[in-house]
C-alpha cells in the first residue's frame, strides 16, 4: 500500500464542448493513476455545454461565458485546492494562467499547446487581447513547462517565443477509446466513401479538398463530419462545381468511429494543426489518409504507403486518391498498428504521469 501523499493536479479548460483539447485532457484527468495523483478539472463554462463523460473525478463549473470572467474564481479555486501542478490547455487559458503562476511561486504550472501558433494566426480567430500574440510571448514565459503535441509545435515554440528548451516538453496525443479496427467489409461497391472529420473554419482547408476531389473520374460519397463559420461558403463551393449530390453532412454526432469504419479513406486538408486526433483515430480503426503537407505532426503520424501518402499540390492529392482507390492494397491491420505502437493511451497516460513526478522533483 502507498502511504505517500497524492500529488493534486488542476487541469483547466474553457469549457467541455466537442474539441481534441476538450477530449485528451479529460481523458488524461480521468485515466491517470489515482494512487498517485488527486486530479480536479475545473472548467470556466457552463454544465449544459458539456459534450463529453466526466466520471469519478472532481469536476467543478465556473459558470462563466468568457475565461476573462473567470480569472477571479481560477484565482480563488487555486488557494482553496492547493494543488501541486495546474494544467492548462489552449492559448488564451494558457496566457493566464502564465500571468497567474506568478502569484503562486510553490506551484507548477504547465501549458498544454494546441496549435503551431505562429502559422495559425494567418488564419485569424478569436480576438481576445488576452490570447494575442505578444502577451502570450510574455505570459508563457512564467510557465514552468510547455507542452508540445508534435515536434512542429516544439520547433515553433523555441523559435518563434523563444522559450527555453528545457521548458519544451512533447507528449503526442493518445486514441482514446471506442476507436477499434474495422471489420473487413467482404462487401465491395464501386462507391468509394471519403470522411474528413474537422470544424468548418479556413484552417481546415475544405475547400481544397473539395477542388481536388471535383477532379476525380471514379463515383464517391464525401461524408463531412463538423460544422462552423465556413459552412457557407464551403457549401456554395460545392454547388458551383456540382457535386452537392455527392455530400454527406454530419454538423455533429458522438459516433465518429462507426462513420470511420465505414469509409474507405479519410481526406485531410487543414493548413495547419496541433496534433491531429482525427488522424490517428482514423488509422486505429485501420482507415487510411491522404493529407496536404501541413505543419502539425503529420509526419510523425503518417507513414508514406503504410497509412497514408502526404502531398505537397493538388495534382499530388488527386493521385494519391486514385492510387488509393484504384491500385494500392491497403492493410487495415498494419495501419491501425502504425499508430497503436506509439500512441496508446497506456504509452502516452505514462509519459504524463512521468511528467508529474518529474516536474515536482
Amino acid at each position: 500500500m502507498n502511504n505517500r501523499p497524492k500529488k493534486k493536479i488542476v487541469f483547466v479548460l474553457p469549457s467541455l464542448v466537442p474539441g481534441g483539447a476538450e477530449r485528451v485532457i479529460s481523458f488524461i484527468a480521468q485515466n491517470i493513476d489515482k494512487e498517485k495523483f488527486e486530479p480536479i478539472l475545473l472548467i470556466a463554462g457552463y454544465p449544459k455545454d458539456t459534450d463529453y463523460s466526466v466520471k469519478d473525478i472532481k469536476l467543478i463549473y465556473l459558470n462563466k461565458s468568457r475565461v476573462l470572467f473567470a480569472i477571479p474564481s481560477f484565482i480563488f479555486l487555486i488557494i482553496k485546492n492547493k494543488p501541486d501542478i495546474v494544467l492548462s490547455s489552449i492559448t488564451h487559458v494558457n496566457t493566464v494562467m502564465g500571468f497567474l503562476s506568478v502569484f503562486f511561486s510553490k506551484i507548477k504550472f504547465i501549458g498544454r499547446e494546441v496549435n503551431v501558433l505562429s502559422v495559425k494566426k494567418e488564419f485569424g480567430g478569436e480576438k481576445k487581447f488576452y490570447s494575442s500574440l505578444p502577451l502570450a510571448h510574455v505570459s508563457y514565459k512564467f510557465l514552468d513547462i510547455i507542452l508540445c503535441q508534435s515536434k512542429d509545435m516544439y520547433n515553433d515554440m523555441m523559435l518563434n517565443y523563444k522559450i527555453p528548451q528545457e521548458k519544451l516538453r512533447i507528449i503526442n496525443n493518445p486514441i482514446t477509446d471506442n476507436f477499434k479496427l474495422k471489420l473487413q467489409n467482404a462487401e465491395k461497391t464501386n462507391i468509394v466513401k471519403f470522411i474528413t472529420v474537422a470544424r468548418l473554419k479556413k484552417q481546415k482547408g475544405h475547400e481544397r479538398i473539395i477542388h481536388a476531389i471535383s477532379k476525380l473520374p471514379f463515383p464517391y460519397i464525401y461524408t463531412i463530419i463538423g460544422d462552423g463559420p465556413e459552412n457557407k461558403n464551403i457549401f456554395n463551393l460545392i454547388d458551383e462545381l456540382g457535386i452537392r449530390d455527392k455530400i454527406v453532412h454530419i454538423p455533429y454526432t458522438n459516433e465518429v468511429s462507426k462513420y470511420l469504419a465505414e469509409s474507405d479513406l479519410f481526406l485531410q486538408g487543414a493548413f495547419v494543426e496541433g496534433f491531429p486526433n482525427c488522424l490517428i483515430e482514423s488509422c486505429a480503426v485501420g482507415v487510411p489518409i491522404i493529407a496536404f503537407r501541413a505543419p502539425g505532426g503529420l509526419n510523425e503520424i503518417i507513414e508514406e504507403g503504410i497509412n497514408g501518402f502526404i502531398a505537397d499540390t493538388e495534382k499530388e492529392y488527386v493521385e494519391s486518391i486514385i492510387k488509393s482507390t484504384t491500385i494500392y492494397q491497403w492493410d487495415p491491420q498494419s495501419i491501425s498498428n502504425s499508430v497503436n505502437r506509439k500512441f496508446s493511451k497506456e504509452k502516452i497516460l505514462q509519459k504524463y504521469e512521468d511528467l508529474f513526478l518529474e516536474i515536482l522533483n
